[in-house]
């Protein structure tokens, strides 16, 4: 029986021929990732279990985004502690202020993962990865603590569900619109424990950028992971920034898959989800009169160097709404940079937005954006679940920074098409 790209990269790194759907197996790991909120349980039952080493310096990332700079004691506590355990054992990718960003943004730009990968992260968005076409998945702080130590882990091979991309995206529609819509389609447990393995003459029209968002998403269908082939996007990409050689994973034409969904690029609109689940999608015909108090822009889904720049081209020349916080985050230090470096920044700020330093803040709703009682916010960020950006009776509704950039203007969901 033929295997997808999933299962080949976890036989290739469990030292097996082959694999198949629901088998157990322990897998060797490329690189181990923690941030300032799950590493320190981590390191908790590190120290709790005796271990005195980690199984390779180079091959466990630390980044601490979610409440940096520190918000409150409890969360410069969370960070010291983190900062001494990358210390004492010589953790080489350890980023904290002034060199952090968000870390699903921060690893692939800084070629810490790499095509062929296999990658474990204490956070569920870990699955980003797959754009670069490794094999990633979030887990729980003991089995992160378990691979810092062993460098390998156990998995359950997956099966697979097969996307199929047709055509080309048009103009205010972007890799956000395209997940969006898979998840409207499949649900928020369509793929559950599932591998979304994008095939399709549509995947090359996608910058990498747009894979990095869709990828990122794949947990909100329920997926194990989302994966990409590794293309000459792929590799343009790594050029000069892979930190290890690539290993590029091709599906067997005779692979199995469970179901198979079908997307014509074209044919997509700018989507939004509203609350209180990312599976409850519209179109942005089928909106109507939503007037939002925030819009925010960035994450790790959205808050790279495209992002930013189709969020200027809306906003350049406009003012945000009376009464509305835009709020725009980039994802990294380097996107940060660029920004400046290409007028971003000044267009955001005169045209009335706040233009932030990279953190994850707002989208949990940590800080740097937390929403009140009856408090409305369009955002790029990847959940709205109830309270997840702030008082429980706040609303989340997810979109693109297109649309997101519109709605800031006009102080309603809009249609970025219709400024």
């Amino acid at each position: 029986m033929g295997m997808t790209m999933t299962q080949k990269i976890l036989a290739a790194h469990a030292g097996l021929d082959s694999v198949e759907p629901g088998q157990l197996i322990e897998a060797k790991l490329d690189v181990v990732l923690g941030n300032d909120i799950t590493s320190p349980v981590a390191i908790n039952e590190f120290e709790k279990c005796g271990a005195s080493s980690v199984f390779d310096n180079t091959r466990i990332a630390l980044v601490m985004d979610h409440f940096t700079p520190n918000k409150d004691i409890k969360a410069a506590e969370q960070c010291r502690q983190v900062r001494s355990f990358a210390g004492k054992y010589g953790i080489k990718n350890f980023f904290d202020v002034g060199r952090m960003g968000i870390e699903h943004a921060l690893l692939p730009e800084k070629g810490i993962v790499v095509p062929g990968d296999c990658i474990i992260g204490a956070d569920s968005h870990t699955c980003t990865y797959g754009a670069l076409g490794a094999f990633s998945t979030g887990v729980g702080s003991t089995d992160m603590a378990a691979g810092m130590i062993a460098g390998k882990t156990w998995f359950k091979v997956p099966s697979a569900i097969q996307v199929e991309l047709k055509g080309k995206l048009n103009r205010w529609v972007s890799g956000k619109d395209v997940i969006l819509h898979l998840i409207g389609e499949i649900g928020v447990d369509g793929a559950l424990y599932q591998s979304l393995e994008f095939t399709g003459e549509g995947v090359r029209s996608l910058s990498m950028d747009d894979r990095l968002c869709i990828a990122n998403m794949a947990i909100e269908a329920g997926a194990k992971n989302g994966i990409f082939p590794v293309d000459e996007v792929t590799l343009a990409y790594g050029e000069g920034r892979f930190q290890r050689e690539a290993v590029a994973y091709e599906a067997d034409p005779d692979a199995v898959y469970e179901r198979k969904v079908v997307i014509e690029l074209d044919k997509l609109r700018p989507t939004v989800s509203f609350p209180h689940l990312p599976e409850n999608t519209r179109v942005i015909d089928e909106v109507g009169e939503i007037k939002i108090d925030q819009s925010v822009i960035g994450s790790c889904t959205n808050g790279r160097i495209e992002d930013l720049r189709t969020a200027a081209e809306i906003l350049k020349g406009r003012q945000v709404a009376q009464n509305v916080r835009c709020i725009i985050i980039p994802g990294t230090q380097d996107i940060y940079l660029q920004a400046v470096r290409e007028g971003l920044a000044e267009i955001f700020i005169e045209a009335g937005a706040v233009f932030s330093t990279p953190t994850c803040g707002p989208c949990l709703g940590g800080h740097m954006g937390v929403l009140g009682k009856g408090e409305r916010a369009v955002s790029t960020t990847n959940r709205n679940f109830v309270g997840r950006m702030g008082h429980v009776e706040s609303e989340v509704y997810l979109a693109s920074p297109a649309v997101a950039a519109a709605s800031a203007v006009t102080g309603y969901i809009t249609d970025p098409a219709k400024l």
